[in-house]
């Protein structure tokens, strides 16, 4: 007889590390005050498995979430292996962002980033050095419509993301895709940064102080093509960083 399927929450050392680095995600957003308790969601493809992602179950704070613990989810939203519930609307927003080529799909309503998609005109403005490292890279959503709780919602989201990295979700929060959570963390970080300037810029009721579209750009690249030795880039240093700073106040995260 054929052996059963394996149920175990980690199958190969690629996801198990996979689990510890969207772990660490998780209590990283809470450091850094992105998440809304057990709200909101990550989610990354699953190593080896093309039909399937890794998401944090509902009900976990997400200052407790541990490698083991994230669920394995098949398009459908039925839990593959884990224990807990996955969130429907994770299921709708992530399913169809996953299946357009993005590998880490990162959701929340991370406060500056929200407060922009409240306004009338949620544009994240290319002035400072932080937010030229997004241009010509944000999507923006101004059709909200509730919930989203139907896999169609989803599919209209990713149609719209295209092969950006960023979308404003208006009245909502952002969605930061990567190709690894370390690249989706990254820019969740420097979008929230981002934000926060260009609000206390706004605050003062000021004029902003434009940049030419071939500044932009010039900067943009800059940015997004530093030169390091070695194979790591500037999203794994940070990312790095940040989780050996768990290592020492939450190691239990890898668990």
């Amino acid at each position: 007889m054929p052996e059963a399927p394996d149920k175990s929450p980690m199958r190969s050392n690629r996801e198990r590390e996979a689990r510890i680095d969207l772990a660490a995600a998780l209590r990283l957003a809470v450091a850094n005050g992105f998440h809304e308790g057990i709200d909101n969601h990550f989610s990354l493809a699953t190593p080896d498995n093309q039909n399937s992602f890794l998401l944090n179950p509902y009900g976990l704070h997400w200052s407790e979430v541990r490698a083991s613990d994230l669920l394995e989810v098949d398009f459908e939203g039925q839990v593959v292996s884990g224990a807990g519930i996955a969130d429907r609307t994770a299921v709708c927003i992530h399913g169809p962002i996953h299946r357009h080529g993005f590998a880490c799909v990162l959701h929340t309503h991370m406060p500056f980033a929200t407060a922009l998609t409240q306004l009338e005109d949620m544009t994240v403005e290319m002035v400072g050095q932080t937010a030229l490292g997004f241009y010509g890279d944000i999507a923006y959503d101004y059709a909200y419509d509730g919930l989203a709780l139907d896999v169609a919602e989803g599919e209209r989201m990713a149609e719209i993301m295209g092969k950006h990295s960023v979308l404003m979700l208006a009245n909502h929060g952002v969605i930061v895709c990567g190709k690894s959570v370390a690249e989706a963390f990254n820019s969740l970080y420097f979008l929230e940064r981002a934000c926060q300037t260009q609000i206390l810029a706004m605050s003062t009721g000021k004029p902003m102080r434009r940049l030419s579209p071939q500044l932009a750009e010039k900067t943009r690249h800059q940015i997004n093509h530093l030169q390091l030795s070695g194979e790591k880039n500037p999203c794994d240093y940070h990312f790095a960083a940040l989780k050996r700073l768990l290592d020492r106040r939450e190691p239990d995260y890898a668990d």
